[in-house]
């Protein structure tokens, strides 16, 4: 299942086949230090998007088949080329991470959608040709399911995201639904900020939906995998409406209880 840092990530899992348990490191390992770059310490942004253009010349030293410099993209570039990995989920990683430096609002879905499209569904993408699965209908309930986690992801953490300055609720839909910035810097759960959180989880939710049937077209352990982290993204959104969408107050974990329950709920979806 994901992992604290970064979020969307199943590494490590005890589900995961031993033979793809290095290559799933080397990305993550490369994603962990990227998403650090973008985040962490108090790096001016120019340096930070330096940081990630260096990320980006490593990546191209691996597609024009030359050596990298550093030991983390030397084991990146092997598990690429023993497993034919495409690079495209690579740079379009680190493009969200250096759109994460500069841009700290969203004017509508849209928008969203086309940030999640780079900063989480590169994942699903390459664990899907780690697996040899890595079909066109596949990919595309992979998409969904990623997507949708990022999103479950952002709304667990409306107070944690606003602390460092950005808000990821469209400003449309703020809006919309009359809902302020100060409002959400103040951390106020009035009806309208319910109103606009459950508008955001009940989409997240149709998006996992639509993507769960890729639970039961992988098989094995790699599918009750899959089968754990929709039921893991779908038990967060249980847990956000269970406290009226109050975040701020009562941040949603999965806990030991909540892990027999999905466990429960991960038998095989209908396809």
């Amino acid at each position: 299942m994901p992992v604290d840092h970064y979020e969307n990530f199943p590494v490590a899992s005890i589900l995961m086949p031993r033979r793809l348990r290095k290559p799933v490191a080397a990305i993550y390992h490369f994603a962990r230090a990227a998403d650090d770059i973008a985040d962490e310490g108090e790096l001016p942004n120019e340096e930070r998007l330096q940081q990630l253009d260096a990320f980006r010349a490593e990546l191209d030293r691996i597609g024009n088949d030359e050596t990298p410099t550093t030991p983390l993209f030397q084991n990146l570039a092997a598990e690429i080329r023993q497993h034919a990995l495409p690079l495209i989920p690579h740079y379009d990683l680190l493009d969200a991470f250096s759109q994460d430096v500069v841009k700290k609002r969203y004017g509508t879905y849209a928008e969203l959608l086309d940030y999640c499209r780079r900063s989480a569904n590169p994942i699903g993408c390459l664990l899907l040709h780690l697996y040899g699965e890595a079909t066109p209908v596949n990919l595309s309930y992979s998409d969904a399911i990623c997507t949708s986690l990022q999103l479950i992801n952002f709304w667990q953490d409306v107070a944690k995201d606003y602390a460092i300055g950005r808000i990821y609720l469209p400003l449309d839909e703020i809006a919309r639904f009359d809902v302020s910035e100060t409002q959400i810097k103040q951390g106020n759960c009035d009806e309208n900020f319910q109103k606009l959180m459950k508008f955001q989880v009940d989409r997240a939710r149709t998006l996992m939906l639509q993507g769960a049937p890729l639970g039961s077209i992988l098989s094995g352990r790699i599918g009750l995998e899959m089968r754990m982290i929709i039921a893991g993204g779908l038990r967060i959104l249980d847990k956000l409406e269970a406290v009226d969408y109050d975040m701020f107050r009562s941040r949603p974990v999965l806990r030991p209880l909540d892990w027999v329950i999905m466990l429960f709920k991960s038998a095989p979806y209908s396809r």
